[in-house]
C-alpha cells in the first residue's frame, strides 16, 4: 500500500501501521511521478481520491490500465478535469458519498463481522464539538474525530 500525507509525524505513524511507502505529498508535491518509480511504471490498482479535481490529475496519472479511482471527497477544490487519461486507460471513477441507513447497517454489519476497528485520534465530549470542529479543520488528527453523544 502506498499512501500520501502532508505530514511527516502521520508518515511516521503510517509506517508504524506497515504502509509499505509514504510519500509527503508537500515536499514532493509530483507524487504521482513516485508513484509510478515505487510501481515499476505500472501505477496503483486502487486510488482513494480525497482531493476532488484539484487532484484528480495526479490520481489519473498514478493509476494503473484499468484501475480503479474512488472519488470520496473534494478537499482540493472542484474545476476542470479532462476526461481523456480515463478513457486511454480504460479507469473506472466511481463516487463515494454517504448512502442511506440501510447502506449504514450494512457497513455496520461487516465492520463486525471482520473485527474492523477504525484509527480513532481523539474523543471529545459533546460539550467540546465546537472545538472538535476546529481540530478537524487543523487537519493535525490522524484518524478519525469522535463527537461522544451521551445517553
Amino acid at each position: 500500500m502506498i499512501v500520501t500525507t502532508g505530514s511527516e509525524v502521520k508518515a511516521e505513524r503510517l509506517r508504524q501501521m506497515r504502509a509499505a511507502d509514504v510519500i509527503n505529498y508537500k515536499s514532493e508535491p509530483d507524487w504521482e511521478k513516485r508513484v509510478l518509480e515505487l510501481t515499476g511504471r505500472r501505477g496503483v490498482d486502487l486510488v482513494v481520491e480525497v482531493g476532488g479535481a484539484g487532484t484528480l490529475g495526479k490520481s489519473l496519472r498514478a493509476v494503473c490500465l484499468g484501475g480503479h479511482i474512488s472519488l470520496v471527497g473534494v478537499l482540493a477544490g472542484t474545476g476542470d478535469v479532462n476526461p481523456l487519461p480515463a478513457i486511454m486507460k480504460n479507469i473506472r471513477i466511481q463516487g463515494i458519498f454517504v448512502g442511506s441507513r440501510e447502506m449504514f447497517v450494512s457497513m455496520n454489519r461487516a465492520i463486525e463481522l471482520h473485527d474492523i476497528h477504525p484509527v480513532i485520534d481523539r474523543v471529545f465530549s459533546f460539550d467540546e464539538t465546537t472545538e472538535a470542529y476546529f481540530y478537524l479543520q487543523s487537519g493535525a488528527h490522524f484518524g478519525k474525530v469522535v463527537i461522544a453523544i451521551p445517553g
